[in-house]
């Protein structure tokens, strides 16, 4: 999974239209969080990268991995030969700008197909799921959501090498601190023994695996669950499911609570609420007239809550809870954060 600025591009490598970006209300343009990052992280970029020729520059990033104490053998293998990708930096320097309501980014984003599909990913590894989440604290139905909705369960994966992509990002000088970093972290994962260089493929952006992990969130977040030596999130799936249920559950998921739920609002609402990010306990948005999606009264525990109105006063209302943050971390989009807890909500139906 790509930061929170989403070089994943923020959008599931098999709905590139599917128009995840940052937060938006009532349409949304893809990646503008990308490209407002992007352009703040240039500014820093380090020493003009693309003023450099290529080869002379990767001589750098070599002398740079060697400090680091990546081992010689595996500077050689990974960065001999390695050319900038044409592709890569068109894909970066075209970015589409497609413009989607909520209602068709959910449509897009979880299909029934999807949600059948889930379900019997969710009944196939049913016992492995199962044990995962009693480790990790973390539902089955968010882990194998979050899966689908990343790689189409695995099947979508991304194609380009990830060490020559990464180096072509770093040497273009518009976000080289960055992608160099990065770059650094996909070398240090060959090293380690995770993967060959050749082996490690993802997005044009650097994201891996099957659960699009970048290399950073792989070095802090993957799991190798099998025991092998190995955090394996390309072909072993409980490597792929423990990684995804560590992730969430680091960055705060609580194994008690929900991610959040439709409801229906009272004429009149102050939209300013949502819009002004307003916290309250669940007895509290009550007593100011908010529901169930069906009318009736709101859970009656004391958690805090917000409402979440992605596409605009007037449109579909949510109540959020902390889980709903977790999400975020994983993508700073609130389309995708809805989108991954609705997938989750629709696997867990019978």
């Amino acid at each position: 999974m790509i930061p929170s600025f989403r070089s994943r591009t923020a959008i599931p490598l098999d709905t590139q239209t599917a128009g995840a970006g940052h937060r938006g209300r009532g349409r949304h343009t893809v990646l503008a969080a990308f490209l407002a990052f992007g352009m703040a992280l240039g500014a820093s970029s380090i020493a003009h990268a693309a003023d450099q020729p290529f080869d002379a520059w990767l001589e750098g990033v070599r002398a740079e991995a060697r400090q680091k104490g990546i081992s010689d053998a595996t500077v050689q293998a990974a960065l001999t030969g390695i050319q900038p990708i044409p592709r890569v930096i068109e894909l970066d320097r075209r970015q589409p700008e497609f413009t989607l309501t909520f209602q068709q980014y959910l449509d897009r984003v979880v299909p029934q197909s999807r949600i059948d599909k889930g379900r019997r990913m969710m009944a196939e590894h049913k016992a492995l799921l199962t044990r995962i989440e009693g480790q990790f604290g973390v539902p089955a139905r968010q882990i194998v959501a979050l899966w689908g909705i990343e790689t189409d369960f695995g099947r979508v994966t991304g194609g380009f090498k990830v060490i020559p992509a990464l180096a072509t990002l770093a040497h273009d000088g518009r976000r080289s601190a960055f992608f160099r970093k990065e770059l650094m972290d996909a070398l240090q994962i060959v090293d380690e023994g995770h993967i060959d260089a050749d082996r490690m493929l993802g997005s044009w952006a650097g994201a891996m695996g099957q659960n699009q992990f970048m290399p950073s969130s792989f070095r802090a977040y993957a799991i190798d669950y099998t025991g092998d030596g190995k955090r394996d999130i390309w072909t072993t799936l409980p490597d792929v499911f423990a990684s995804i249920a560590n992730y969430l559950s680091r960055v705060g998921w609580k194994s008690d609570q929900t991610w959040g739920r439709v409801v229906r609002l009272p004429a009149g609402f102050d939209a300013g609420l949502a819009e002004k990010k307003a916290r309250k306990t669940i007895p509290e948005w009550q007593a100011l007239g908010v529901r169930r999606a069906d009318g009736g009264d709101l859970p009656a525990r004391d958690l805090p809550a917000q409402i979440v109105l992605p596409a605009g006063a007037g449109g579909p209302a949510y109540m959020v809870y902390d889980n709903f943050e977790a999400i975020l971390k994983w993508n700073r989009s609130t389309y995708f954060a809805i989108a991954a807890g609705t997938l989750a909500d629709a696997l867990g139906k019978e």
